[in-house]
């Protein structure tokens, strides 16, 4: 189990997509991870097709220096996510800590409004490239575009190599 000891958080707020949630969730998990589901508030939150996910601490709760990663989904979530100050600012910190944050799809949206898109190669839904070029990122159309501490991927499609990615990273720090 390549990641037993690790502590990774997963966002999560109504409308989520589903595979961008629940495959890392289960696959980091398998890899031996202590995965926390983190959202505004500790309640059951409903994905695009109305599958549950049930936060068990709110972004308040959830400190940066007891997590070594941050993994936010994508689908309308991400843009529901950072109405909630504290969940941009869990980022927010995880960067400054220079804690790995892994975002697919809309999941970048986050970055860009916790400054931490500014400089990065990212990628993600073809819809938000001018919000990340806007935000000062380098916009690269791959599945999976790793830089720095930072890993992004462009849809349910990439998964299994947005996984590789992040698992490899985590298993190296």
């Amino acid at each position: 189990m390549k990641l037993e000891g690790r502590k990774i958080a997963i966002l999560v707020e109504d409308l989520y997509n589903m595979p961008e949630f629940w495959y890392p969730y289960y696959r980091l998990k398998e890899e031996g991870a202590e995965v926390h589901i983190v959202g505004p508030e500790k309640k059951t939150y409903r994905s695009k097709e109305g599958y549950p996910a049930t936060a068990d601490l709110t972004a308040k709760e959830a400190l940066e220096r007891e997590f070594d990663a941050v993994i936010i989904p994508g689908g309308y979530a991400p843009d529901r996510m950072r109405r909630t100050p504290e969940m941009v600012e869990f980022v927010r910190k995880m960067n400054e800590k220079g804690r790995l944050i892994a975002a697919i799809c809309h999941g970048p949206w986050i970055l860009v409004s916790a400054g931490a898109a500014k400089g990065r190669r990212m990628t993600s839904f073809f819809s938000i490239k001018d919000d990340l070029v806007n935000a000062g990122a380098e916009y690269v159309d791959a599945e999976v575009v790793a830089d720095g501490n930072v890993i992004t991927s462009r849809k349910p499609d990439d998964l299994p190599a947005y996984l590789r990615a992040i698992i490899k990273k985590l298993s190296e720090m």
